[in-house]
């Protein structure tokens, strides 16, 4: 172990002394793995923050929750538009029958949604996403109250004049003030603020609370009809704990098929949508995006790897006396093996470490500017360091080994 130890350090001193006596060299020859752990680790950070948003966006729709929509959100090959196109759009009375009639669904709301200008003494906000929801809404879609409380049953069902706001569309409506028990404006008629959602931050999906405001579907249909496809209605079911989702789209099917009035042989003029379509859709998108960063910082990885190889046999050559006189004086091949094997790691972890400083620096400076969570993550970290350390492994070992197969008497005379 001391003699492990012993040969560590000895090897570290002599790969130091190489890079200090040799800095131009060596920036130049770690560039390459500079730059191809920057491609490739950059890559990767975007991916798992993309990733990490995305799935939890899904997770906010509900594994276990299935949509009832006009469209489906993926299309099959054979994929005949113009006969979704006459579908009809689900509609406020469906609702009703689907909780009377499904037995798998332990509860289901309906969502329509439209834009207008929110208003608030002097201050207005245009654009607003408007969410019109019947009951049980806050049991099909999974948030989190930041201030207030969300809607009673009895103001849900009657329609009542009040409203659940995003945390973003608060804090620019009201700035610094608590906004419950304010009262705004939307469709030119007051509102009763009742709560505020806790921020959700940015969604890959547009589902995000931050900025909307949600009321009951009752006083939505005073001023819209909420049935008509321009405001997107949509039913939400959610299955009983033990109910698989297979189990409730089959329920589902003959129910809506039976509202409708579906002859045996006709087509469904429905989806019944569920996440884990999403979840697959984009595995198959990572997995593809993960091979070009591998591919695109391959390229200079191996430009790199060339570079510790020719910068490796340039230090053997010049080396060559010194090998003979070590040699001499009782050092076996291994340790000659292992000095330089060591020096190479060394040389191509250096580069990494700073590829990996670029990462880290443009990771922070993005997330600063923009808002978003971009991290790089540890895992990260040590896929950056692992790739250095065999890249320098692998382009050291031919230099090493000619090195220790040196004969120390010819390698004495050497001149270098």
């Amino acid at each position: 172990m001391i003699l492990f130890i012993k040969l560590i350090r000895e090897s570290a001193v002599f790969a130091v002394s190489s890079i200090v006596a040799n800095k131009l060299r060596t920036v130049l020859t770690l560039l390459g793995i500079t730059i191809g752990i920057f491609a490739i680790i950059s890559v990767f950070s975007v991916v798992d923050s993309l990733e990490r948003q995305i799935r939890s966006s899904i997770a906010a729709l509900g594994d276990n929750v299935v949509y009832i929509q006009k469209w489906p959100w993926a299309f099959e090959t054979d994929f005949r538009w113009w006969e979704y196109v006459s579908r009809p759009v689900p509609q406020l009375h469906e609702l009703d029958e689907i909780q009377r009639r499904a037995s798998t669904v332990e509860t289901a709301a309906f969502m329509a949604s439209t834009s207008r200008r929110v208003d608030y003494l002097g201050t207005s906000v245009d654009g607003v996403t408007i969410l019109g929801v019947s009951p049980d809404y806050d049991q099909v879609r999974n948030f989190d109250m930041f201030a207030g409380r969300y809607f009673a049953q009895n103001e849900t069902q009657a329609g009542r004049n009040v409203a659940v706001l995003g945390y973003d569309l608060a804090e620019n409506l009201f700035r610094d003030s608590d906004p419950i028990g304010k009262t705004i404006k939307v469709f030119g008629q007051n509102s009763v603020v009742v709560g505020v959602f806790e921020r959700e931050g940015m969604s890959g999906f547009g589902n995000s609370h931050d900025n909307v405001m949600v009321i009951p579907v009752g006083y939505l249909s005073q001023f819209v009809n909420v049935n008509l496809e321009r405001f997107n209605p949509m039913i939400m079911a959610k299955a009983y704990d033990g109910i698989s989702n297979a189990e409730m789209i089959d329920e589902l099917t003959g129910v809506m098929r039976s509202i409708r009035r579906l002859p045996p042989l006709a087509d469904n003029n429905f989806s019944l949508n569920e996440t884990s379509l999403l979840s697959e859709g984009f595995d198959s998108l990572f997995a593809i995006i993960s091979m070009a960063g591998w591919i695109i910082g391959g390229f200079s990885i191996l430009v790199g790897g060339f570079g510790i190889a020719n910068i490796m046999f340039v230090s053997v050559r010049e080396r060559t006396s010194i090998i003979g006189i070590q040699k001499a004086l009782g050092a076996k091949n291994y340790f000659i093996l292992w000095q330089f094997l060591f020096e190479a790691i060394m040389l191509s972890i250096i580069g990494g470490s700073v590829g990996l400083l670029l990462v880290f620096s443009g990771t922070a400076l993005v997330s600063y500017i923009f808002d978003i969570d971009f991290l790089l993550s540890a895992s990260n970290i040590l896929l950056g360091l692992n790739v250095s350390a065999i890249i320098g492994l692998v382009s050291g070992f031919i230099p090493a080994w000619t090195a220790s197969r040196l004969d120390p008497v010819d390698a004495i005379r050497s001149t270098g």
